[in-house]
């Protein structure tokens, strides 16, 4: 048996409290926050038994195996590094952190304690994402040529709202471009040409995002985020023999659509019980009982190389962190 925790109280934590019913061996037994009522509220509501006042006291709770940190992601390394410091396993939420050099303290830290850490990055564990990736690694659409992904919600946010506040991390691109970004690097690698532009808040966030991305292959990727208008949130995949298209939500897709020269188009299904959170838990475990203090789903250098694209692309469009 594996037994969590959570921390943090909000929507996310609480979705993944609920997909964690469905992943054989979890059991989850506490929950943490920076206030009581909070916890405790979380616990009753999800039938949690022990509810913590404060992120350390979850951290030194000894009957814990793993964490998962559910914060706003301005605040992902203190409580991962707070988690950290309390020998637990931790799974905490995209994007790592907000920046390339606190993602880095993070994975140093795990690496020093000897501790498991994986960002959750979802779309990485997703069943049907990694046969769409099988899918191409065998050569179902020849070499990839081009990836193109947007998500966009509508908003309007508020002013006071989390994804128009600067010192929250907040914007599109950490948020929303998160996935986009991270799909061209899951089949493309780093690439080696950047080119992004961007309408800011006035509060200095992106609202409106795009993105080229370059490969020295020949490969291209046209990518969007925005909170100012409801995009498709879907992708496509070409390559030198056909096209895959991943529909709405495409980084958690009901199925794909495989496309090639002379042929029907072919549907992969996918299996959607439960919200898609329990496939990170799945990983996660996995590793644990193999003894890996990283995913080969999720490594750690994964998450680095998007971390520095993310810090890149927001250079070039005038976004800076407080």
């Amino acid at each position: 048996m594996t037994r969590w925790g959570i921390l943090a109280t909000g929507q996310i934590a609480g979705r993944f409290a609920e997909d964690l019913r469905l992943v054989p061996g979890a059991e989850l037994v506490a929950v943490g926050s920076r206030t009581r009522e909070s916890a405790e509220l979380f616990a009753a509501r999800h039938g949690v038994p022990r509810a913590y006042a404060s992120w350390a006291d979850l951290a030194t709770d000894p009957d814990l195996d793993v964490i998962y940190v559910a914060t706003p992601h301005a605040a992902h390394h203190e409580a991962a590094m707070t988690c950290l410091a309390g020998d637990k396993a931790v799974l905490v939420e995209k994007p790592c952190t907000l920046d390339l050099a606190t993602s880095s303290e993070l994975v140093e830290t795990a690496l020093a304690r000897g501790r498991f850490l994986m960002e959750a990055m979802w779309m990485r564990c997703n069943p049907l994402i990694l046969r769409v990736v099988e899918l191409i690694a065998d050569g179902a659409i020849g070499e990839v040529t081009h990836v193109r992904a947007d998500f966009g919600l509508a908003g309007p946010f508020p002013p006071e709202h989390r994804m128009r506040a600067r010192t929250l991390g907040g914007g599109a691109l950490l948020d929303l471009g998160v996935y986009p970004v991270s799909l061209a690097h899951l089949l493309l690698g780093v690439p080696q040409h950047v080119h992004a532009w961007a309408k800011l808040s006035p509060e200095g966030v992106d609202e409106n995002t795009g993105l080229v991305l370059g490969w020295d292959s020949g490969a291209v990727a046209t990518l969007s985020c925005g909170m100012i208008g409801a995009t498709a949130i879907t992708a496509s995949i070409t390559g030198t023999t056909g096209r895959i298209d991943l529909p709405e939500p495409f980084y958690r897709p009901g199925a794909a659509v495989l496309h090639r020269p002379g042929a029907e188009p072919e549907t992969v299904p996918a299996d959607l019980a439960g919200g898609g959170y329990q496939h990170e838990a799945v990983e996660v475990q996995r590793c644990l009982a193999a003894g890996l203090i990283e995913s080969p789903l999720v490594p750690h250098a994964a998450s680095l190389e998007v971390m520095a694209l993310l810090d890149d692309i927001r250079a070039r469009i005038g976004v800076a962190y407080a």
